[in-house]
């Protein structure tokens, strides 16, 4: 499954979806037990109307800089504003082990996000981890059948 997140064919079949933002795969550096990789994401989901008025969606776009070590299966990442990289801050890992049921594996994403928009920083980060967690079930759900039509 780790291998999967590294996939150009899976990226590019990700960006087929239209509700999980287009991930654009800018580049890869294959180093054996690292693969670093930077993708291009634009945020799809909602924002209200308070925080529109301080921060356009259409310059809602970054870009995810990871490294994957393929001995631990922990992926660390950082999110790289193209616009507004004053205003945000989001590092974590990304981990994969065994889902406990012993028929599939369990991804789990551990971040640190904070806004620093005044009077709307907390909204914004609810409005994006509410659009993370959207995304990652939907991504969850493609990946899954990407995965199943390349083994059955």
């Amino acid at each position: 499954m780790v291998a999967a997140f590294v996939d150009p064919s899976l990226l590019a079949h990700l960006g087929a979806q239209p509700d999980l933002g287009r991930p654009e795969l800018l580049d890869q550096d294959d180093r054996g037990e690292v693969l670093a990789q930077r993708v291009r994401y634009r945020f799809v989901g909602d924002l209200s109307g308070s925080v529109t008025r301080v921060v356009d969606p259409d310059r809602l776009t970054w870009v995810e800089e990871s490294e994957l070590d393929r001995r631990s299966l922990t992926t660390t990442f950082r999110i790289v504003p193209d616009n507004y990289a004053g205003l945000l801050r989001c590092a974590g890992t990304i981990t994969v082990g065994p889902d406990g049921g012993g028929a599939g594996s369990l991804r789990v994403i551990e971040a640190d996000l904070k806004v620093t928009v005044p009077f709307v920083g907390g909204s914004v980060e609810r409005a994006i981890e509410s659009g993370l967690r959207e995304h990652a079930v939907a991504e969850a759900r493609v990946v899954g059948d990407w995965l199943a039509g390349r083994t059955g």
